[in-house]
């Protein structure tokens, strides 16, 4: 008898500080408590591994799937719930992550030790999209000219020579106000002790004051959130963006980033390498996240979907790894092992001889390349590889 295509699976959230009190529970129709939910794993990552449901002599989770079927999936998904800042950080390429990750098991660091940058050799490009509107993240080097715009209104509001040592290095280059920013030097420093009398006081000059009234919001919030975090005037170089439902951002390897609030799907390589520059009382290795970086100032980097019928987008980075989004009758042809999601309605997954019901927060893979027959209506997302 051939093994089957279509195998259900589920998963538990992860309880991290940031996440929604029952905020996945309630998008996936389940009972919710009062508990921060942050982040439900969808793929065979180690670390949280998708279980196999009703498996009837399958493997008990898709990590064990992987090494039984010979097959890797090429992204992990994500449903993320955040109703604090997650913390700045940056991924690798896939070299660099080969690298560092040959270079730390050289040197005979722990793999879980909180030191280490590289957990595994593979990079971790992604992609957010929305699930409900404001969804708010930062993400990638603002234009320079934005940068010193803001730093003369924060200037008018306190006058202090602090704000001249950043404008200079930013004049000179964005990554010289970076490395400043998280050197710890005295200087750099009072900017961050500067920034939080700047948060309560009084704007001296309204139009400036209004026309950078949503980057002293986030001030305001950040200092709130992370009282004395360098990572506080590294945020306010970012471009800060807003998202409405559907609505994605693609994050590639370099491209420093924090989500902010909301509800989002997230497809990701399926890689634990992060390094981090702020927000967090995690390692901090400024060193190599200066080294992945990509200081390249620009707009915030938006990923358009791919409109391939009336019910049925395609979000396509330049990645291994793609999304669908559905919300009607669709079929989708996948070139590699898929997992889908339903948040919301009811739909009907087919391929071949084999279907499958799945209703409001269940979830599904799809074994290996297939052309899938979808029905139902509401909202379903399809991972897969490419």
């Amino acid at each position: 008898m051939p093994a089957p295509m279509l195998i259900p699976i589920d998963n538990d959230p992860r309880g991290y500080a940031w996440g929604q009190p029952g905020g996945i529970s309630r998008l996936l129709g389940r009972d919710a408590t009062d508990a921060p939910e942050a982040e439900l794993w969808l793929g065979a990552h180690p670390l949280s591994p998708s279980r196999i449901v009703d498996g009837d002599g399958q493997p008990a989770d898709l990590h064990a799937w992987e090494a039984a079927s010979g097959t890797r999936l090429a992204f992990l998904l994500k449903i993320l719930a955040a109703a604090h800042p997650l913390s700045l950080q940056a991924h690798p390429t896939d070299e660099q992550a080969a690298e560092g990750f040959a270079r730390e098991e050289a040197a005979g660091i722990p793999r879980d030790a909180a030191v280490r940058n590289y957990k595994d050799p593979y990079a971790k490009p992604e992609v957010i999209v929305a699930l409900e509107d404001g969804f708010e993240a930062l993400c990638g080097f603002r234009p320079v000219d934005e940068v010193l715009s803001l730093i003369d209104a924060l200037e008018l509001r306190a006058p202090d020579a602090v704000f001249g040592a950043w404008r200079e290095r930013v004049e000179r280059s964005i990554e010289e106000a970076f490395v400043w920013l998280l050197s710890g030097d005295p200087e750099s420093r009072s900017l961050v002790d500067l920034l939080a009398d700047v948060s309560s006081t009084d704007p001296h000059n309204e139009p400036i004051a209004a026309a950078h009234a949503r980057d002293l919001a986030l001030l305001d919030r950040l200092v709130e959130e992370y009282p004395g975090d360098p990572g506080i005037p590294v945020a306010l170089m970012l471009n800060h963006a807003t998202l409405a439902a559907g609505e994605a951002l693609w994050l590639p390897a370099g491209n420093i980033h924090a989500y902010l609030f909301g509800l989002g799907v997230e497809i990701m390589g399926p890689s634990d390498n992060v390094l981090r520059g702020g927000f967090t009382p995690k390692h901090i290795d400024v060193p190599e996240l200066r080294r992945v970086l990509d200081f390249t100032p620009g707009r915030a980097p938006r990923l358009q979907p791919d409109r391939l019928g009336n019910s049925i987008v395609a979000y396509r980075p330049p990645a291994g790894f793609e999304l669908y989004a559905v919300t009607g009758d669709a079929r989708a042809d996948i070139a590699a092992a898929g997992i889908a999601m339903v948040v919301e309605g009811e739909f009907d997954l087919a391929t071949g001889e084999e279907w499958m019901r799945l209703p409001r927060g269940s979830f599904a893979l799809v074994a290996g390349a297939a052309s899938l027959t979808i029905t139902g209506a509401g909202r379903l997302f399809l991972a897969a590889g490419r």
